[in-house]
């Protein structure tokens, strides 16, 4: 592990762009996994799991490998690039315009306001859109699939998210925050497949009702 560890350093250190760009192509692809696996086990209520043990082949968990794909395309052609960029220019924003002390509260306050109104908010946007169009849904599909996961996920993602970043930009160098934040989006993942296969469920209708969006 630990030999793994410094070839990343060495791969980061040479080609940092092209390595965070395949990382998270392989993270977010491994975490897709993981996603597929929670939803096909919290899909149907348990006294039905029970219930249909005669249904045990039809049930067997089966990978969709070309969503897979899609998410590690996602990972490799937004995530990668696009967290490469933002993290370093955060970084160097904060700290020559701003003019704020490397780690201080303003320091770390600043980043984590606009890592979470800025960056949080397209990241779920493009994710929704992207997922909804590489499975083959209408423009008409992914508007109303958009309308109905988007404003739930970022409300609860809201309030994880801060925390995570609060270490993330304390205690993590500049160079492995995109690393960190991939790594937690293996968590990440999951639950936005479970957003995603909740569709129409109660709880999302009531997010609704208290910030209604306008068609």
């Amino acid at each position: 592990m630990l030999r793994l560890w410094k070839w990343y350093q060495n791969c980061l250190s040479t080609h940092p762009v092209k390595t965070q760009v395949i990382s998270s192509g392989f993270i977010w692809g491994f975490g897709d996994i993981a996603a597929q696996t929670v939803t096909h086990y919290t899909a149907k209520p348990l006294h039905l799991q029970i219930t249909d043990k005669n249904k045990d082949k039809d049930e067997e968990l089966k990978f969709n490998w070309r969503r897979v794909g899609c998410t590690a395309l996602f990972g490799l052609g937004f995530v990668g690039p696009v967290g490469h960029f933002w993290y370093e220019g955060l970084d160097r924003i904060i700290k020559v315009r701003l003019k704020l002390q490397p780690n201080s509260f303003r320091f770390v306050a600043s980043k984590v306001a606009a890592d979470g109104i800025i960056f949080g908010p397209l990241d779920l946007l493009v994710f929704f859109t992207y997922m909804g169009f590489a499975s083959g849904k209408t423009s008409a599909q992914v508007k109303e699939d958009v309308k109905r996961d988007f404003l739930p996920a970022l409300i609860l993602e809201g309030g994880i998210w801060p925390i995570v970043q609060v270490a993330n930009f304390r205690f993590v160098p500049v160079q492995y925050q995109l690393l960190y934040v991939n790594l937690f989006c293996l968590l990440d993942s999951c639950f936005l497949s479970w957003i995603e296969q909740q569709e129409d469920a109660p709880w999302k209708q009531w997010f609704k009702t208290i910030l209604p969006l306008k068609k």
